[in-house]
């Protein structure tokens, strides 16, 4: 198993986010968790980086306990992190920006040359020279996935990659992810969109106050139409 989380509970100051949250990614796996906004997805995926102190429980990552590590030796081991808010150095351009993510090759991981990036996203290659502060919102968003990669992760968690993109751009961006479960890449991804998860994932856990309540393929979640309305309707 590439991800094992057990029992994670989760805390800002005195107001519990997470309740007893179990999940599991397996080697070149795509899974989604879905959920609305603030149900708990983003915290699920900072918990698992180590970037909520407050959090208790058990997270294997390709089997060891990364549960109290810091972020930059959870990083280090191989797991890729790519936030809602993208963080690209606006100064820097698409190359620089690439250059920050480098890592060296990992033996249980694809290795990712720049050559290979620009293939994965046609789009930046275009602009090599360009600060990031003067791209789109897609393009920054496939220059921070790139930057992830960078680093030759053998797992991502892809938060909310489809967000605020147009449907162009999500075209390219499900053809990316594909591309890296092809690759052996193993995937996390969280969404609202349940037809972006649906063209990319294999399974799916649904979010709610921070608990799981819903586990399983997604022809199992497609089967339950009183699930997806009561959890992911609008």
């Amino acid at each position: 198993m590439k991800l094992s989380v057990q029992d994670l509970n989760s805390h800002y100051g005195p107001a519990q986010i997470l309740f007893d949250v179990a999940l599991e990614v397996a080697d070149g796996e795509v899974v989604a968790l879905l959920g609305r906004n603030g149900a708990g997805k983003s915290t699920t995926f900072r918990s698992i980086v180590g970037l909520v102190a407050q959090r208790t429980g058990r997270i294997l990552f390709e089997g060891s306990d990364v549960s109290v590590s810091p972020t930059h030796a959870i990083v280090r081991a191989g797991l890729g992190y790519v936030p809602e808010e993208r963080r690209i150095f606006t100064d820097l351009t698409v190359d620089e920006n690439l250059e920050v993510g480098r890592q060296p090759p990992r033996p249980n991981a694809p290795h990712w040359t720049r050559e290979r990036l620009f293939a994965l996203f046609p789009n930046l290659d275009e602009m090599r020279s360009r600060p990031g502060g003067r791209m789109s919102g897609g393009e920054q968003q496939m220059l921070t996935i790139a930057r992830t990669l960078m680093g030759n992760p053998s797992l991502v968690l892809l938060d909310e990659p489809s967000e605020g993109l147009s449907p162009k751009i999500v075209e390219q961006m499900v053809e990316a992810i594909l591309t890296m479960k092809k690759e052996g890449v193993s995937v996390l991804v969280s969404e609202q969109n349940l037809h972006f998860a649906r063209l990319i994932s294999d399974r799916a856990y649904i979010i709610e106050r921070g608990r799981i309540c819903f586990a399983g393929t997604m022809s199992q979640l497609d089967a339950r139409p009183d699930v997806r309305d009561a959890h992911l309707a609008l």
